[in-house]
């Protein structure tokens, strides 16, 4: 029974001091959970004031080139082609030859024709004496003048067969003429789908190539219906004609994104809206002296547009989220919050706000990556003038 005794006590003393560290270790937690804990130092970051300014703005429309005219070359005569002058894609100026076709048959043509002539003349300079011979001898009564009339009859009809044999003559100079095809102007040389050795002529279905002339380039464009009303409504005139002449000089984006060195000028818009896809369709000239642009180029019609005044904003002050604008203003406590804007445009490196901010509302310029909603940051501010300067607004 003593030993019973001994333990039942020894497992009661065991129980008793497992409670007491028990005790002793939840008293040490609560103990550390209840010191302060240090907070992290706010970030400095650079904050701007936005502001409105006059802007320009650009917008876009995907477009293709073609040149100002593309000429189908066709010969005029029939006949073998025998040489080929130019290769495709080749540059040429007006009057250089590009296609010779056999001109022996026609050569011989002209040379019967230029015989037939001097036969003709021939005939005529005896009708001419024949003429001259009669005329005294009728004056003084020695023949009757019916064998003048005859005379002259012959001779009236031996110049007629002159000027009949001229124009053969000439036909046959244009048909051998024809045998040398040249360039009708300045311009590139297309696709050439016949080789030498191909017989050719009026009745061939294919072009012997296609010039496209170069020297100017139509730049082919199309609005949507409310890119169209937009534009009715910002330039000025009455008619579609007068606001065509206001618009302001376009420019061309090429595929690689640089901009053509040099600016066009709108001049047309097809007379009604393409029912299948919505769209309206413009043109735009553009001077190509250098041969930089060729037929079948695409690019992008760049068209400014004037604003009085717009609220503007770094493109680096904003980030995006499901393709939504996002900038973090900063309010009075100095705390950070997300705020969703509504971009209807680009200025240069800035989006163009047409609703979400206000001027006078300040934006978080750089340093957004680590921001949340209702962080705290040490503001340093910069001066939204100096911004500009250094990036103008004006600059595409």
């Amino acid at each position: 029974m003593n030993t019973n005794k001994h333990s039942k006590l020894t497992a009661m003393l065991i129980l008793i001091l497992a409670s007491l560290f028990m005790e002793l270790a939840l008293q040490g937690c609560n103990t550390a959970s209840s010191a302060p804990v240090a907070e992290m130092p706010a970030q400095s970051l650079p904050v701007i004031s936005v502001n409105a300014y006059p802007v320009t703005t650009y917008k876009e429309f995907t477009a293709s080139l073609e040149g100002n005219r593309d000429i189908e070359i066709r010969p005029q005569v029939d006949g073998y082609l025998d040489k080929i002058f130019v290769d495709e894609g080749a540059s040429v100026h007006k009057g250089q030859m590009l296609f010779h076709i056999d001109a022996r048959s026609y050569q011989e043509q002209l040379n019967n024709a230029i015989a037939n002539l001097q036969s003709a003349k021939a005939a005529l300079e005896n009708a001419s004496i024949n003429v001259e011979k009669l005329s005294p001898l009728v004056q003084n009564n020695v023949i009757s003048d019916v064998q003048l009339k005859s005379a002259k009859a012959t001779y009236d009809a031996a110049k007629a067969n002159v000027a009949q044999a001229q124009a053969a003559v000439e036909a046959a100079k244009i048909n051998l003429g024809f045998t040398n095809i040249t360039a009708p102007a300045d311009g590139f040389i297309g696709k050439i789908p016949l080789k030498t050795g191909s017989l050719v002529g009026r009745t061939t279905a294919d072009a012997l190539t296609v010039l496209s002339e170069t020297k100017e380039m139509h730049v082919y464009f199309s609005m949507s219906e409310n890119d169209f009303l937009q534009f009715k409504k910002q330039i000025a005139g009455n008619s579609i004609d007068e606001k065509i002449k206001h618009l302001p000089q376009v420019e061309l984006v090429l595929p690689d994104k640089s901009v053509y060195n040099q600016k066009g000028k709108v001049e047309i818009v097809q007379g009604q809206f393409d029912k299948a896809i919505g769209t309206i369709n413009f043109r735009a000239t553009f001077p190509n002296e250098q041969g930089l642009l060729r037929s079948g180029n695409t690019g992008k019609i760049r068209l400014p547009q004037q604003a009085s005044t717009s609220i503007v904003v770094p493109q680096e002050s904003t980030f995006e989220t499901q393709d939504k604008i996002f900038v973090f203003t900063v309010n009075d406590s100095s705390k950070v919050a997300g705020r969703l804007i509504n971009v209807s445009g680009r200025a240069g490196n800035y989006y163009v706000v047409s609703n979400g901010l206000n001027a006078g509302d300040k934006v978080v310029y750089a340093g957004l990556g680590r921001l949340q909603d209702g962080v705290k940051i040490n503001p340093q501010i910069i001066s939204m003038d100096s911004l500009i300067k250094v990036s103008p607004l004006s600059e595409p």
